[in-house]
């Protein structure tokens, strides 16, 4: 089901919850995916994702000592405008605020729990499709952006 740049994609979970990571671990490994980091600590959430670098974070909202929402802030200050790495909220408040909360401080998507595990798995496929996108983009404005160095040095040599 997967192509193989999606089972080497990096996922971080972050989950109060040993039985709620224990299931999606489980589930992603049994659909291809093998680099998978947890916590069910929250304080350990940033630490976490600057060593891990993943390429996508599975994220609850409701924790003790830093809501799912403190992390969305502290993630947002070092991810970089320019990069895109998709944050999905997992949480058992349905409310529309908790939704709203989670999108404005920089989720790209959520789910409520109890979720249907195979809208889970294309959820995540999407987010780390479009995360590849985006970086084939960033490359290829890279190799865009030296070209285009290049010429204007081939222009001032050939000027002067």
């Amino acid at each position: 089901m997967l192509d193989l740049d999606l089972k080497n994609a990096k996922v971080l979970i972050i989950d109060d919850q040993e039985a709620n990571i224990d299931l999606l671990k489980e589930f992603l490994f049994s659909q291809g995916f093998a680099d998978i980091v947890t916590s069910t600590n929250p304080l350990m959430a940033l630490s976490l994702f600057k060593s891990f670098n993943p390429d996508v974070v599975l994220l609850d909202l409701m924790m003790p000592q830093l809501s799912g929402y403190e992390v969305l802030e502290q993630l947002s200050q070092i991810i970089g405008k320019d990069v895109y790495c998709p944050v999905l909220v997992l949480t058992a408040d349905i409310s529309a605020s908790a939704k709203q909360r989670s999108l404005a401080r920089g989720a790209k998507d959520f789910i409520t729990k109890p979720f249907n595990l195979v809208e889970l798995l294309f959820r995540i496929i999407n987010l780390l499709e479009t995360r590849r996108l985006y970086q084939q983009l960033e490359e290829k404005n890279r190799i865009t952006e030296e070209k285009v160095e290049m010429l204007v040095e081939l222009l001032r040599v050939h000027n002067k």
